[in-house]
């Protein structure tokens, strides 16, 4: 017994020794590249041939270290340490309004003010050409230096001047800054059979209060189920998602654990409040830009059965990062650990190796590991929060995503702004539509601009072509290239014909958002939502959705 003893010590002190050399050496190596990085700075502050900005010099060197890991592990220099609160707290001071780059005018436009705030109170309108800023020119400028002069100091005034695209004269605004809240619940609203609807943007502070005032005013409006859309929302706070889910499951579940390198990152969110409902039927809406803390609450309802998820598979990021302080009021956002969903588990969707400079790696499917919920249904890891219903958007035509983003006629933009001067009223977002009159109007306007765009077709029809000419195919084949090249040719008024009820229903998005601002956006495009629609149909069969709930072969 005694000479076990003896050898199980002496196997415990090798190990510990070989596991104190390792963090020697380790130790080492941290002090030993700290040393060479700190000397190669002096030598070149010394010697270099231009004299250099340290904040700029050092800074990319920190931030190419960083990048080296993962993209959420940053660094906020003093003056930068406003966007990471604005990022916790979805505040900033400013006018409350989106700009963009005008690409005809080569100049920064207002594109979509916000309800009751400075920009949209002081009567700045969608299309306004951004002039000056009180006596400092914006002319030619691009969007980050424009954007950073608007906002400032809440309570300081500053004159904007415009130019009114409608009327073309030159006008100036008087605005003052003040705090800015983005709104996490831009709109939310009952639908046909009892459905109530919340659209949740994001997980900044104070979300969960404004969402469970949100759902008890659906349910005094006569609510019996819900659709929770989680599409788009890149997620935030832990806490806020935690609070959310609990409106609809019980007190005292772990929901979430998060795991890390240190004993303090190693935590239970658990639900602390009784929930408001248990019962009433849940769709939860997702797609690839559902993230985060968005991820968790999705995540949760599945595998707690209390929800259906619906539509494509969502981001998958299963990190946690916590703000840390840093000397001169700098800031480092650090990725600490990862989060383990109800199920137990993780589903970040990309490894970050840290080797050779550093790689991602997108977790295979075979790779993955099953989990179950509650009720036994099967669920994997490591890829996103795959939905229980799959339902894939409809795609927009590629002739429509250059008329509204990629066109530099900027046709679409002068239209609305003409059309918005000639109607001081239109009617309510569930029910504006273009007439057909209209669109042929737009149709002549966009025909008269010179307006082009590369149909993906000839793409990749011209690399087709360079493939048979490589495999020695081409000439063979020539002439039915060629018929299929006459079939597939750039004919804009043919393509603006065929895609006209795609192009009538982003005009309305666009004329509804400045007259209804974003609350009206979202009531009008959830007339044409397929997977809204699907949603619904589905909560209208309790049968359908209780047998999603249910493991297989129950």
């Amino acid at each position: 017994m005694k000479r076990r003893i003896f050898i199980l010590l002496a196997a415990c002190m090798a190990v510990g020794g070989a596991w104190a050399q390792k963090q020697k050496s380790h130790n080492f190596e941290v002090a030993k590249n700290l040393d060479i990085f700190n000397t190669i700075y002096k030598n070149l502050d010394l010697m270099y041939v231009d004299t250099l900005n340290p904040a700029e010099v050092i800074g990319n060197g920190i931030n190419a270290m960083l990048r080296s890991l993962d993209p959420y592990t940053e660094y906020y220099p003093e003056d930068k340490n406003k966007e990471l609160e604005m990022m916790l707290t979805g505040k900033y001071a400013g006018i409350g309004s989106i700009i963009r780059k005008n690409l005809k005018l080569g100049n920064i436009v207002i594109d979509e003010p916000y309800e009751g705030m400075p920009a949209a109170e002081a009567g700045l309108r969608r299309g306004d050409e951004i002039l000056a800023i009180d006596d400092s020119s914006m002319v030619g400028k691009e969007v980050g230096y424009v954007s950073e002069r608007l906002r400032g100091e809440p309570g300081t005034t500053f004159a904007l001047r415009v130019r009114r695209p409608s009327t073309g004269k030159e006008m100036t605004f008087k605005v003052t800054r003040r705090n800015i809240k983005l709104p996490t619940i831009p709109y939310y609203g009952m639908r046909p059979g009892g459905v109530g609807y919340i659209c949740l943007s994001s997980f900044t502070e104070g979300c969960a209060k404004e969402m469970r005032r949100a759902f008890v005013d659906l349910k005094g409006q006569g609510a019996t189920k819900l659709v929770l859309d989680l599409r788009g929302n890149g997620g935030g706070s832990l806490a806020e998602a935690i609070d959310i889910i609990n409106m609809w499951v019980p007190k005292g579940l772990t929901l979430v654990e998060t795991r890390g390198k240190l004993r303090q990152a190693n935590r239970e969110y658990k639900t602390k409040l009784e929930p408001v409902d248990t019962l009433m039927p849940i769709v939860v809406l997702v797609n690839g830009e559902t993230a985060s803390a968005s991820e968790i609450t999705a995540g949760s309802l599945q595998d707690l059965d209390r929800g259906v998820v619906l539509g494509t598979r969502t981001y998958g990021k299963g990190l946690v990062q916590v703000p840390m302080d840093l000397p001169y009021n700098s800031m480092l956002k650090l990725t600490t650990s990862k989060y383990y969903i109800p199920s137990g588990r993780c589903i970040q969707a990309i490894n970050y190796k840290h080797g050779g400079g550093g790689y991602t790696e997108r977790i295979a499917d075979s790779l993955t590991h099953v989990f179950r919920t509650r009720a036994g249904r099967e669920v994997r890891d490591g890829g996103g929060i795959k939905p229980d219903v799959e339902v894939r958007p409809d795609t927009l035509p590629n002739i429509v995503l250059y008329l509204d983003r990629i066109d530099s006629t900027e046709v679409m933009l002068d239209y609305e702004t003409d059309y918005m001067a000639a109607h001081k009223t239109i009617a309510p977002p569930g029910q504006f539509a273009i007439t057909d009159a209209e669109f042929a109007d737009f149709k002549k306007r966009v025909l008269a601009s010179g307006f082009s765009y590369d149909p993906m077709s000839g793409k990749k029809l011209d690399e087709l072509v360079k493939l048979a000419k490589f495999e020695g195919y081409y000439d063979d084949a020539k002439a039915e290239f060629d018929s299929l090249r006459s079939k597939l040719s750039h004919n804009v008024e043919r393509d603006l014909e065929r895609n006209k009820e795609d192009i009538k229903r982003l005009l309305e998005q666009d004329i509804v958002t400045a007259y209804y601002f974003q609350a009206g956006a979202i009531e009008a495009a959830l007339r044409h939502d397929k997977q809204l629609m699907e949603a619904e149909r589905l909560l209208a069969d309790p049968q359908a959705y209780r047998s999603l709930l249910a493991p297989k072969g129950d």
